[in-house]
């Protein structure tokens, strides 16, 4: 299942009538040559309305899915804005950089033309990507454009996107309360659906042939650190699940599932759903634990925009300080308040985890579920290990108790740290995650859930946020930089 967009890039230049139009054309081959393959160049340059009309029925006969719009001179205000307004996808808007001709002929005014694009623009309503700073010789617009893909890549994805939710969240779970409404704002599309349908659709699957594949698949990347009895089981409920996205996707392309976990699904399925999730997860599927309906929105965010594997981990405990001692402090720049262990019971997939990974049970609901002494029976099925080592980006995109879009993105680390502990565990550091936790976290009542990606890509996040207009998006403020709720005699 294709479940991340392919992008595929477009440019028009556009010209005022004014100004040589081979200033632009040639300034827009000049682009072309230095993004390389991947850039569709629509040979209609756009002066007027008529022109608008022609190099949008081009691109789209191009199967452009994202529409770069440059201002190669001062540019036509009206039809600079049309091609945004008419074209059915996501559109940046950059500009020519002077320095490629002579100052009479070969000057463009593109700076001063960007000016009156963002204005008209705003006069009507449109959105459009601007880079933070949108002028630039060939070179830089070229590397402008390659920053949009990913943000491209999860607008798109958005706009196509279904989540599926079984179950409503857990009792006493009140974190993963989502208020839907934001979903709609952003185009995003949603079915719940109750655990016993789930359950029904899961035995319904019984004896279906396409399970062995999927269970040698198990095999495979687990090899002998799985239960081979609960194989079968495995394998059937990840093909219910994509089955289940297949036929209720809709006019939706992209799914993602948010479901609940416990306490009665793993005794009435026969075991705990982690595994099977992180599986999941790693194809581009994310499915958040405990129905937690925004955290699958930004897990699936985070696939976008990486291209990789994402999880979703409690902001869970405290580092104890003889770990920090023994294995932090002067080998790492960080203070004992910047660091955290990020824990989930056992979604993470295997190719984020160490190589020692495992599938195992679920202790606390071993504990809760299961006679005390007993061996673990229904309880098995998470995937455990520690984290590997890697640059992450911590975030959240969630709608808040009034109905509000709001956002945080924070950069850091998982450090090469054993964490002594169980389930799918990592020690995280994040400067200044201190502050973070009681400014931000705290203090806008996040719920107790984060995504990860494998990488830096809050630059990324920031923009795909921006778009879809989230105005309240926060950040690790270094110490020199107070947050509003922070006390500054402190």
């Amino acid at each position: 299942m294709k479940n991340i967009p392919n992008i595929r890039l477009g440019l028009i230049a556009v010209s005022r009538d004014c100004f040589p139009i081979q200033l632009s054309e040639k300034r827009r081959s000049n682009i072309v040559n230095a993004f390389g393959d991947g850039l569709y160049e629509c040979p209609v340059t756009v002066e007027n309305e008529a022109d608008v009309a022609r190099a949008i029925e081009d691109v789209n006969a191009h199967n452009v899915d994202a529409l770069v719009v440059f201002l190669g001179n001062f540019g036509p205000e009206t039809p600079e804005t049309l091609l945004v307004k008419k074209f059915n996808g996501p559109s940046m808007v950059i500009a020519a950089a002077e320095g490629d001709g002579d100052m009479i002929d070969g000057r463009g005014d593109a700076y001063c033309g960007m000016l009156n694009c963002s204005y008209n623009l705003g006069m009507r309503g449109l959105k459009a990507y601007i880079p933070a700073y949108p002028v630039g010789d060939a070179n830089e617009c070229a590397e402008m454009i390659r920053d949009f893909v990913p943000v491209a890549r999860a607008i798109i994805g958005l706009q196509n996107l279904k989540i599926i939710t079984f179950g409503p969240r857990p009792q006493d779970f009140f974190a993963c309360n989502a208020p839907i409404s934001g979903l709609y704002e952003l185009g995003v599309e949603i079915e719940e659906n109750s655990e016993l349908d789930l359950l029904v659709s899961y035995n319904a699957h019984i004896g279906d042939k396409r399970i062995t594949s999927i269970m040698e698949d198990m095999k495979s990347e687990m090899g002998d650190k799985i239960y081979d009895e609960m194989l079968e089981r495995m394998a059937r409920f990840e093909l219910t699940l994509l089955d289940w996205a297949d036929a209720h996707k809709g006019d939706r392309e992209y799914v993602v599932f948010a479901d609940k976990c416990w306490p009665a699904f793993p005794e009435q399925f026969g075991f705990e759903p982690c595994y099977v999730n992180s599986r999941l997860a790693s194809k581009g599927i994310p499915v958040a634990c405990e129905v937690d309906i925004y955290g699958a929105l930004s897990e699936y965010i985070g696939a976008c925009v990486t291209e990789d594997a994402v999880t979703l981990l409690d902001i869970n405990n405290t580092v104890p300080k003889y770990i920090f001692t023994e294995d932090i402090q002067g080998k790492f720049n960080y203070k004992l308040t910047d660091t955290f262990m990020g824990f989930h019971c056992g979604n993470t997939p295997s190719c984020k985890l160490c190589g020692d990974c495992a599938v195992k049970y679920q202790l606390i609901q071993h504990r809760l579920l299961e006679p005390a002494g007993s061996e673990p029976d229904f309880t098995r099925g998470t995937l455990e290990g520690d984290i590997a080592p890697s640059d992450i980006t911590f975030y959240r995109l969630q709608c808040d108790i009034e109905g509000k879009l709001r956002a945080y993105i924070a950069q850091g680390e998982v450090l090469p740290v054993a964490t002594r502990s169980f389930g799918g565990i990592g020690v995280f550091a994040i400067k200044e995650m201190g502050r973070f936790y009681r400014n931000v976290l705290i203090e806008k009542r996040y719920p107790h859930h984060g995504a990860v990606a494998f990488k830096h890509c809050g630059k990324y996040l920031y923009e795909v946020f921006r778009y879809f207009g989230v105005e309240d998006i926060e950040y690790n403020h270094p110490a020199t930089d107070k947050y509003p709720t922070e006390n500054p005699w402190k």
